[in-house]
């Protein structure tokens, strides 16, 4: 095959070509810091590095849910910290007023006292995050949740509890809902409840209350009847006599696993109910305390009436507080959930991070050097090319 100047000239700005695309390559390299950019390049290293990319972000995703988790979860903590302030208050105002030395204008301050922390506390049920949600909304995080009424307070959110990733089939709690922390709150001592009938016309006043044989309680409905001023009988809720006895001030009353302790001066005729306790709102407790309070002491009954929805209400704001205290304490477990899995995400972040630098990041010292080859070659390259366009056979004849 007869080799002509032509072909000799293409092959060589072929060459020259192939040259000038390895160096735009390593100078890509170069500038990019990755040793290959497309996965033509490495197609079994760019392969692996999309897994780890896309693992990487997921990661990443979860560390960013965790970090908006704990921000409104330490919104949420606070709040619960000012209601158990706010429920302290009004339980140190019940106190103050069930000391027996309270006259009738001291229990009219007390309750406008009162009235004034329960718009606090609307406030703290109400508390929004920085990005203006309802924290105790529920899923309805743009409806307020409490809204004051005659008995306390309404709510408006729902029953839901929102919930955010933070690791591979890990999920945390990120808000609970009102109904929850302000309105399902146990009254009495949190199993059964007694309350006085408000026909009694006595000074019997209800004292301490609890379980002493959980086997033996059935949960059921009772009533604590007097049949004389010292004489009292207990009935089941089909009007069955379970006991009957001799009523002592400030002794207990046994009967179905439970002890009802009563003290003062129960007239015939007078009753006392014990029932299961029921669910009461925080706002319906701190109601009925303020209306207890502006009733009125003109008459020994009415004394006695204030002083048993006194200590109702103190059972009742006990109860409140451990309800804020429990909640509470899941939030500081749930802050410690997500500060482990973000700890373990950085750390798998960390690894991914440098595997997919051992695949991909460039060896700048053995790019640089390839790349000044490169040039050198192609200079090189360029001046034969250069040279050679100068010989022809006229200018050997002419010599």
């Amino acid at each position: 095959m007869r080799v002509t100047q032509g072909m000799e000239q293409t092959q060589f700005l072929t060459a020259l070509n192939q040259l000038e695309s390895n160096i735009a390559t390593t100078q890509n390299e170069v500038s990019s810091g990755l040793s290959f950019t497309t996965a033509s390049q490495n197609p079994v290293a760019a392969g692996l590095v999309a897994g780890y990319d896309q693992v990487l972000a997921q990661s990443q995703q979860y560390t960013a849910n965790g970090q908006s988790a704990t921000g409104s979860l330490n919104v949420e903590d606070s709040a619960l910290t000012q209601l158990q302030n706010q429920l302290q208050s009004v339980l140190d105002l019940a106190l103050e007023a069930n000391s027996g030395t309270a006259s009738t204008a001291d229990l009219s301050a007390i309750a406008t006292q009162v009235q004034q922390i329960q718009g606090s506390l609307l406030s703290v049920a109400n508390t929004q995050d920085g990005t203006g949600n309802y924290i105790f909304a529920g899923y309805s995080t743009q409806t307020q949740p409490f809204a004051q009424s005659a008995s306390g307070a309404t709510y408006s959110g729902d029953q839901g509890q929102r919930q955010v990733q933070i690791g591979a089939g890990q999920t945390v709690v990120v808000g609970d809902n009102g109904d929850l922390v302000f309105n399902q709150i146990k009254t009495g001592n949190g199993t059964f409840n007694v309350t006085a009938a408000s026909g009694n016309t006595g000074s019997g006043l209800i004292g301490a209350t609890s379980v002493t044989d959980p086997a033996d309680y059935d949960g059921g409905t009772y009533s604590i009847d007097f049949t004389a001023p010292d004489t009292y009988q207990v009935l089941g809720a089909g009007g069955t006599v379970v006991t009957t006895g001799t009523y002592t001030s400030g002794q207990a009353i046994s009967f179905a696993g439970i002890q009802v302790t009563l003290s003062g001066q129960p007239a015939a005729g007078d009753s006392f109910s014990v029932a299961p306790s029921t669910d009461q709102s925080i706002f319906t407790t701190v109601q009925n305390l303020v209306n207890a309070l502006q009733a009125g002491t003109d008459t020994p009954a009415a004394q006695t009436q204030l002083n048993n929805s006194i200590a109702a209400a103190i059972n009742d704001i006990n109860q409140a507080l451990d309800q804020a205290q429990t909640v509470q304490s899941s939030v500081g477990a749930r802050l410690n959930t997500i500060t482990t899995a973000q700890s373990v995400g950085t750390t798998q972040q960390t690894q991914l991070q440098q595997s997919i630098s051992n695949l991909q990041s460039l060896d700048y010292a053995s790019a640089v050097t390839t790349l000044d080859s490169q040039n050198t070659t192609l200079s090189a390259a360029m001046e034969a090319f250069t040279q050679t366009q100068g010989l022809s056979l006229f200018k050997y004849l002419a010599g």
